[in-house]
C-alpha cells in the first residue's frame, strides 16, 4: 500500500494530525462495521500510516512538541545532608604516632619476645636484658625519624612506665595469684611489652 492511498483510505490529507487520523479510523470503522474486508482495509491504512509517521519521526522529518516527547516533571534536588565534621587528633599526637608496616612490628616484637624469654628462665639477667631491649629501642626509633634525642626521650619514658607499672603487678600476681614466675621476670615482661609498644607504634 502506498503512502499516498492508505492517506486516502482514510480520506485524510498527509499534513493530517494524530487526532486526526484516529477519529478517521474510528468514524470509517463504525460506518463500515458489516464489512469485513472494508474494515481490514481501514486496519492495514492506519497502521501503514503510523509505521510510516514513527519512520519520519526517525528520521526528524516530524517535529514532535516537547510535551509529548518529554512530559513535564518536577525534578527534585536532592538535599545534601551535612556531614559532621571529623575531630582531628591534635597535631602534636599525629606528629608522635606511627603507623607501622608489618615488619616494622614483627621484629621489634620477636626481639623483645626473645629478650622477655631470656628474664623468664634466668631472671638474674633482667637487668642486662633491659640494658639490651633500650637499645633496640633506641636502634629502631631512630631509624624512623633519624631523630636521636626523641629517641632517646620516647625509649626512657616506655621503659620507666614499664618498671614503675610492672613491678606493683609482678608483685601483686606473684603474691596473690601465686604465679611461678618471680616479681622480677613478670616486671621485666611488662617492661618489654611497654618498650614493643613504644617502638611500634611511636616515632
Amino acid at each position: 500500500m502506498s503512502e499516498y492511498s492508505c492517506y486516502e483510505q482514510l480520506g485524510l490529507k498527509e499534513d493530517a494530525s494524530f487526532e486526526e487520523i484516529q477519529d478517521a479510523r474510528d468514524r470509517l470503522m463504525q460506518e463500515h462495521s458489516g464489512d469485513p474486508k472494508r474494515v481490514e482495509s481501514i486496519e492495514a491504512a492506519y497502521d501503514e500510516i503510523l509505521m510510516l509517521r514513527l519512520k519520519q519521526r526517525q528520521e526528524g522529518k516530524i517535529k514532535v512538541p516537547e510535551g509529548i516527547r518529554f512530559p513535564e516533571r518536577t525534578t527534585t534536588i536532592p538535599t545534601k545532608i551535612p556531614t559532621p565534621p571529623t575531630q582531628e587528633a591534635p597535631a602534636w599526637l599525629q606528629n608522635l604516632l606511627d603507623t607501622p608496616s608489618q615488619p616494622d612490628i614483627l621484629w621489634p616484637g620477636g626481639i623483645f619476645l626473645g629478650l622477655s624469654a631470656l628474664t623468664l628462665f634466668q631472671p638474674s639477667s633482667a637487668p642486662l636484658a633491659l640494658a639490651v631491649g633500650v637499645g633496640f629501642s633506641l636502634y629502631f626509633l631512630n631509624r624512623k625519624e633519624n631523630k636521636f634525642g626523641r629517641a632517646v626521650t620516647i625509649a626512657v619514658i616506655s621503659l620507666t612506665l614499664g618498671l614503675v607499672l610492672g613491678t606493683p603487678l609482678g608483685n601483686l600476681l606473684h603474691g596473690s595469684m601465686g604465679v611461678l614466675l618471680s616479681p622480677d621476670a613478670i616486671a621485666a615482661g611488662f617492661t618489654f611489652f611497654a618498650m614493643w609498644l613504644a617502638t611500634s607504634f611511636l616515632r
